[in-house]
């Protein structure tokens, strides 16, 4: 089994091409629901004791943690080193369960795949990818977003230059949904029928 990571800067279309990825019949772990599923479960004691007053009705309210670690690098580093490991857990209960199933291929959606050192994890990686002019057009139309959590967000994320010089493949998400979803199906085919992408 090919286990593909799948990664992309804010804005990039991640979560879309991630869509794509099961809609091709793909198994997609989708790190971002892993943590809704934690902060509603596993990482609620340890984020009340790290942050006492950041659960609601015995869920970890998103909004309030968001605000009381963004702008503190030690809280946010703290705040890491308790999800960053239970959310690898389940991604490693997620391939294990696939593989025992005999899928040929599964995608793990990790939007800091570099930045947390996730490289290892993976057989391969795909990077979504735009200009940054669109980066910054889907991005800031986002609700309640600001110019400045944009560059605070993208300030702690690895260049996309770079992310695509690591890349395996590279999805360009700037020429519609066609167009993604057509590199999508290539790199399916690639990686389980050994075709090439």
């Amino acid at each position: 089994m090919i286990v593909l990571g799948l990664t992309g800067s804010i804005g990039m279309g991640k979560s879309a091409t991630a869509r794509m990825f099961s809609e091709a019949g793909v198994p997609v772990h989708d790190s971002d629901e892993a943590v809704h599923r934690l902060y509603a479960g596993k990482a609620v004691p340890l984020i009340e004791v790290a942050f006492p007053g950041m659960v609601v009705d015995g869920v970890v309210d998103r909004t309030r943690l968001a605000a009381r670690v963004l702008a503190d690098p030690t809280a946010l580093k703290a705040l890491e080193a308790i999800v960053h490991p239970l959310v690898r857990a389940d991604a490693d209960a997620f391939v294990a369960r696939h593989r025992a199933a005999g899928a040929p291929l599964v995608v793990l959606d990790i939007p800091l795949l570099f930045e947390t050192g996730g490289r290892g994890r993976v057989d391969k990686v795909a990077v979504v990818s735009a200009p940054a002019a669109v980066q910054r057009e889907r991005v800031l139309a986002r609700p309640g977003m600001t110019a400045e959590k944009f560059e605070a967000i993208l300030a702690r994320q690895v260049p996309d230059a770079e992310k695509r010089r690591q890349a395996d493949f590279v999805i360009d998400t700037s020429r519609g949904f066609d167009v993604t979803r057509a590199a999508v199906e290539r790199i399916v085919a690639a990686l389980t029928s050994g075709q090439p992408a």
